[in-house]
C-alpha cells in the first residue's frame, strides 16, 4: 500500500473520533496499537482530575519510544481539536471525514490529525526498511494543546526531564505550510506574555465628577503610550515585538454613572531580542508615570504563556529542507511567524524543533480542510528526515 493510500486511511480513523479539546477519544489508543506492532514501547500519563471539567480535566497522553540510543527524534502533535461552532454550518458534518473537490473534509484535517497521521506512516514504513536503525523514534501525543495546555505536553516534558530523558529532535506536525506543502517551516516561535490591567477609580454620578474618579480618563494617556511604543526592533530571525489591546471592559451599563473600575486585556508577542522582565518593566515604569498624581489606581496580573525560542540553520533544519525538496522540490523558507505551539514546552530542555505540516489555510474555521494529495508527500517528507538524521 502506497505512502498516500496509508495516511489516508489513518487521518479518516483519527478525523472520525470527535475528540473536541480536552476529549482523546480513543485517538491515542488507534496510535499506540499500532506503534507497539512497530516495536514501540508505549506508555499513557495521565494529569489533572477525572472528576472535573474545563482546566482541571484529567488528560491523556502518548509517550511512545522505540530504542534506548541517542539521538531521540521525537515526533509531536496534539489529538484534541477545537469546537465545531454549529455544524449546520458545515458543508459536511465536522466528524465524517468527506473526500470531495480534492480535499479531506473534517474538524482537525489540518489541525493536525493528518500530521500525526502522515508521521506514523513514515515512522512504520522507516522501521519496517531498517529495523537496526541508529537511535531512537519517539512520539509526545497530547490531548491539550487546543485548551490551557497545563496538563498535557508540558507535564510529559516534566517528567521525561526528571527521569533525565532527553529529546534531541522535535518534529511538532502543526500546519506551518501558506501556499503549498513545505514552502514554510517554522524554526522557532515568539513569546507570548498576556495581561490583565485592573484600573480603579470611585463611581459616581457623571453630573458631579469632581466627586468621583473615572478610571476610563485616568487609563488613556497610559493606555496611548502603551499601545504606540516601540519595544524593539526584531532580528534576522524575528519580526518586532508587538502588543494588542484584545478586550476593554468598563461601565454599569447606566448612561449617568461614572464606573469605579476598567479591565483592559493585553498580550505581547515578542522576539528574542526582548525578555519578559523587559516588558513587564517598561510597562509598569508607564503606568507608574502616568498614575503618580492620580486619584485612581491600577494593578497589572501577568500570564507567561511561552518564551521565545529559535532553532537556526543546522542539522534538523537541513535534515528537513533536504526531505522537502527532495519530494516536492520547494526551497523552504524558514519563519517564526504566527502563534505559539507546544514546541515552547520542548525547546528549553535542549531540544531543537522545528514545525513542519499541511497547509494553514483552513485551521480552526468551519469547512477545515486539506488537499488529499498532500498526505503522502507529508508522510514521505517525514520518512526522508527519519533517514536523514538516522541512517549516517
Amino acid at each position: 500500500m502506497t505512502h498516500q493510500q496509508q495516511t489516508l486511511d489513518l487521518s479518516i480513523a483519527l478525523l472520525e473520533r470527535p475528540s473536541v479539546t480536552p476529549d482523546d477519544d480513543g485517538c491515542q489508543d488507534i496510535l499506540s496499537s499500532r506503534l507497539a506492532k512497530a516495536g514501540f514501547d508505549c506508555e499513557f500519563m495521565y494529569f489533572g482530575n477525572k472528576e472535573q471539567s474545563g482546566e482541571h480535566a484529567e488528560v491523556k497522553n502518548l509517550w511512545a519510544r522505540r530504542g534506548t540510543a541517542d539521538p531521540v527524534i521525537c515526533f509531536a502533535g496534539h489529538t484534541d481539536v477545537v469546537p465545531t461552532g454549529d455544524e449546520k454550518n458545515w458543508t459536511y458534518p465536522p466528524f465524517t471525514p468527506t473526500i470531495k473537490d480534492g480535499f479531506l473534509w473534517a474538524r482537525g484535517a489540518a489541525d493536525m490529525k493528518t500530521g500525526i497521521a502522515a508521521f506514523t506512516i513514515a515512522a512504520e514504513r522507516f522501521v519496517a526498511s531498517h529495523p537496526e536503525h541508529n537511535g531512537s523514534i519517539a512520539f509526545l501525543i497530547t490531548s491539550d494543546e487546543e485548551g490551557p495546555s497545563i496538563n498535557g505536553t508540558v507535564k510529559v516534558i516534566e517528567t521525561l526531564e526528571a527521569r533525565q530523558e532527553k529529546i534531541t529532535y522535535c518534529l511538532v506536525g502543526e500546519p506551518s505550510s501558506t501556499d503549498t506543502l513545505g514552502d514554510i517551516i517554522k524554526n522557532g516561535r515568539r513569546g507570548s506574555l498576556g495581561a490583565v490591567l485592573t484600573v480603579t477609580g470611585k463611581q459616581g454620578h457623571v453630573a458631579y465628577p469632581h466627586l468621583a474618579c473615572n478610571p476610563i480618563h485616568a487609563a488613556m494617556a497610559a493606555l496611548s503610550e502603551l499601545t504606540s511604543a516601540t519595544w524593539d526592533n526584531g532580528n534576522d530571525y524575528f519580526p518586532p515585538t508587538t502588543l494588542q489591546v484584545s478586550n476593554i471592559n468598563g461601565g454599569t451599563g447606566a448612561t449617568n454613572v461614572i464606573p469605579e473600575t476598567l479591565e483592559v486585556v493585553f498580550n505581547f508577542r515578542f522576539s528574542t531580542e526582548t525578555s519578559e522582565e523587559e516588558l513587564k518593566a517598561k510597562t509598569h515604569a508607564i503606568f507608574d508615570k502616568h498614575f503618580a498624581d492620580s486619584k485612581a489606581s491600577y494593578d497589572i496580573q501577568w500570564k507567561l504563556s511561552g518564551q521565545p525560542f529559535l532553532t537556526p540553520e543546522g542539522k534538523l533544519v537541513s535534515a528537513c529542507q533536504n526531505a522537502i525538496k527532495s519530494v516536492t522540490g520547494t526551497d523552504t523558507t524558514l519563519s517564526t511567524s504566527g502563534g505559539t505551539s507546544d514546541g515552547r514546552f520542548i525547546a528549553p530542555t535542549g531540544a531543537q524543533v522545528v514545525e513542519l505540516g499541511v497547509r494553514n489555510a483552513t485551521i480552526h474555521q468551519v469547512d477545515e480542510k486539506v488537499e488529499v494529495d498532500d498526505l503522502g508527500k507529508l508522510a514521505q517528507i517525514y520518512e526522508g528526515i527519519l533517514e536523514n538524521l538516522l541512517l549516517e
